[in-house]
């Protein structure tokens, strides 16, 4: 699969890439991306490394994940600000499951929200994607709250469906359509 940018108003959507991993690294120790996240704990920097290289970079490759840096769109020559990560499993069938955080400075101004709607139209309309879904283990207000902002269906809670560090959890799901995916704002 080739890499795009994605141009979303004042934020750009772009293939992470080895410079990323001190970022990915400082963000992931976050409490609130530990937390939520199924990451390691204690996080390491190979872990960020594992993430940029074999997830982000590697599922490009693979067909398997579309992954984005969220950041600030700047003039040429100017240097852009990271604000989160966008991203998409991709299983082949025409679906794509949606995952995102954000860097803890960039949290409460529609960054997230604006970055998944972005995500989706070209997730319907590049990758010809008949639905995306949404998963947040249940309690994870701030990504529900992204989620529906961003024109997702809450469908249900799955009981005890995620192991997280090892305790079955439930999880809300959702998921939007092509039809659904509202203009951009």
């Amino acid at each position: 699969m080739e890499r795009e940018t994605i141009t979303a108003g004042e934020f750009r959507l772009r293939p992470f890439e080895e410079g990323d991993i001190p970022w990915v690294y400082e963000v992931s120790l976050d409490p609130l991306v530990q937390k939520y996240l199924q990451i390691p704990v204690p996080y390491h920097r190979s872990d960020a490394e594992f993430f940029v290289r074999e997830m982000c970079v590697a599922g490009w490759d693979k067909g398997t994940r579309a992954e984005f840096v969220v950041e600030t769109a700047v003039p040429d020559g100017g240097q852009a600000t990271r604000l989160g990560r966008v991203g998409l499993g991709l299983n082949g069938s025409g679906a794509g499951e949606i995952g995102y955080w954000m860097d803890p400075a960039a949290r409460g101004r529609g960054i997230a929200t604006a970055a998944v709607r972005a995500l989706c139209g070209w997730a319907f309309g590049t990758l010809g994607l008949g639905i995306v879904e949404w998963r947040a283990e249940l309690g994870n207000q701030a990504s529900r709250r992204v989620a529906e902002k961003a024109g997702f269906t809450v469908e249900a809670v799955l009981r005890q469906r995620l192991v997280h560090r090892g305790v079955r959890v439930d999880v809300w799901v959702g998921s939007m359509l092509p039809s659904e995916l509202p203009p951009p704002a």
